[in-house]
């Protein structure tokens, strides 16, 4: 039996595709061990689609949702057709796939009514609000856990989606519970949404498990990480306006002209141009390497001097976890939210102000000067484990933990 006393449940879990990006990451990872403990679990994509999709275990069923166009007639029957418009609104400015989740309602209603699982789990807010208007359509007595896994009132404001949160307030209570990725984004969530607090509960993402030190060890061909080389600081991300890869550059920049280092950032997105004219205005274009996105991170964290991360805003930020469990020393800002909660006030890595190109240099400088103790990093790491996580969600999902 799973769990101790547990039987197996009839678990689902709901994203829109597994393309890359933390969520895709966690989802695989936690699908995976609810199945190894004997819960069978449904994977529900809208898109069957995406890097990570490899990464599913054979034990997970893929159900890949077909779209319809009677989703309007579904949401006005649901009384949500102001959420409707919001979406619609959102699709035609940003042409964003993600916003098509509501052409899934229909086809989620039909599953919810199917199979009838025990609890559904769903990331993402527009995801989220989709998931809820189809529960509210099957009537269905599935436990319904919806997640957060970023700065909401942050992500509405900087990326212009203000007109979400009116939709947010009205639906999101609806929810059995709702997943927070840390207590920054869960108390604010609890905000947005005028969900009381014992509704929200926070749950680290799903992050370390054996498989990352077999990553790290992977040979690395990189000439700048070979022996004698000065040294390298990482940054990983999308190379979006969220992830301000522009102060890291400035502050690398000034570092520059007090010792050599170097400077690589994994990663892609529409400011790479930009980016890279930036290196070439700051005179480091030399030491600066953007080298796209790559399979395996975790040989450049295991290798690099520092791990910078100068995010804008983040639920939690798996990439830091993923230095700490590489042994790598992090530099970052304190952004909402996630990093001080990860880095624990500074004790386990130097938090900088958001933007702060100036503070951003002082710190990686003294923490190449003086770096922490790599087992240190790592032992903190396995506070973010898969396994520990794992756990929380399945007291989430079977109403044992409220």
């Amino acid at each position: 039996m799973p769990d101790g006393s547990r039987g197996p449940a009839r678990l689902a879990i709901h994203v829109f595709d597994m393309r890359g990006g933390g969520v895709a990451i966690s989802t695989a990872n936690m699908a995976g061990a609810m199945a190894r403990r004997g819960h069978r679990v449904d994977l529900l994509l809208c898109r069957r689609a995406g890097p990570i999709l490899g990464a599913v275990p054979g034990t997970v069923n893929i159900v890949k949702l077909r779209p319809s166009l009677l989703f309007p007639a579904y949401m006005l029957v649901a009384g949500a057709m102001s959420t409707l418009l919001a979406m619609s609104w959102l699709y035609a400015r940003w042409r964003t796939s993600i916003f098509l989740s509501l052409l899934y309602v229909p086809a989620l209603v039909r599953y919810l009514r199917r199979e009838r699982p025990d609890a559904l789990l769903v990331a993402k807010t527009v995801s989220n609000l989709a998931t809820l208007v189809a529960a509210k359509l099957a009537r269905t007595p599935t436990r319904i856990v919806i997640s957060e896994r970023i700065h909401l009132s942050t992500k509405l404001r900087q990326a212009g989606w203000g007109v979400l949160a009116p939709h947010i307030r009205k639906m999101y209570p609806a929810a059995d519970i709702c997943v927070a990725c840390s207590r920054g984004a869960g108390d604010d969530v609890s905000k947005v949404a005028h969900m009381p607090g014992d509704r929200v509960v926070v749950i680290y993402s799903p992050v370390v498990h054996a498989g990352l030190a077999l990553l790290a060890r992977v040979r690395l061909k990189h000439p700048w990480f070979d022996r004698g080389e000065p040294p390298v600081i990482l940054g990983v991300g999308r190379l979006e306006a969220q992830k301000d890869f522009a102060t890291l550059l400035k502050a690398f920049a000034l570092l520059r002209g007090r010792r050599p280092a170097r400077l690589v950032i994994l990663g892609e997105g529409a400011q790479r141009a930009e980016l890279q004219a930036l290196a070439g205005t700051l005179g480091v274009a030399e030491d600066v390497d953007l080298p796209g996105s790559v399979q395996n991170p975790h040989a450049y964290m295991a290798r690099a001097a520092v791990f910078a991360m100068s995010s804008r805003w983040e639920g939690l930020s798996r990439v830091i976890v993923e230095a700490l469990a590489a042994g790598c020393p992090v530099v970052s800002t304190d952004c909402p939210s996630g990093p001080a909660e990860i880095l624990e006030g500074g004790a386990y890595g130097r938090l900088v102000p958001v933007g702060d190109s100036r503070s951003f240099a002082e710190a990686l400088l003294a923490t190449l000067d003086e770096p922490p103790a790599k087992e240190l990093l790592q032992c903190r790491a396995q506070y973010f484990s898969v396994k520990r996580s794992t756990d929380r969600h399945l007291d989430v999902m079977l109403g044992d933990m409220v």
